[in-house]
């Protein structure tokens, strides 16, 4: 059995992707805590739109009149957020609170935990469903 045909492990291994990426991305501020003129990036939080986008197909859209507009251009995948005009800038210029960066990290590794025991439940339940648990 695939499990990745099923929604829910989809959208949860989209979820730990995020996850992993934003991760990266908190690492990569942390080890550039003392580069001068470095501004700390944040990815953009994955909504639950985006989360659930592509689990079904949707229907296309047709144009049925001259003045409709068309689409020009696809939704990047992960998108940096918003930069912020930051409270505490080091005199070189270096914009990255540690103690900030570190509690995103935490709550990152928190919320991959999360979704690994969701990951994990789910496949318990379908070995329940299917009758050997000890699989």
């Amino acid at each position: 059995m695939d499990l990745t045909n099923l929604k829910l492990f989809r959208m949860t291994a989209k979820r730990m992707d995020w996850l992993t990426r934003r991760q990266l991305v908190l690492s990569q501020n942390i080890a550039n805590a003392d580069t001068p003129d470095y501004a700390p990036r944040d990815l953009k939080k994955l909504g639950f739109r985006e989360l659930v986008r592509g689990s079904r197909p949707l229907p296309t859209l047709e144009k049925t009149s001259a003045m409709h507009i068309s689409p020009t251009r696809k939704p990047e995948k992960y998108r940096p957020d918003e930069a912020r005009n930051p409270y505490e800038t080091a005199p070189a210029g270096n914009a990255v609170i540690l103690e900030e960066q570190l509690t995103k990290i935490s709550e990152t590794q928190a919320n991959h935990r999360l979704a690994t025991n969701i990951y994990s439940k789910h496949v318990s339940l379908i070995k329940m469903a299917i009758g050997n648990p000890n699989r």
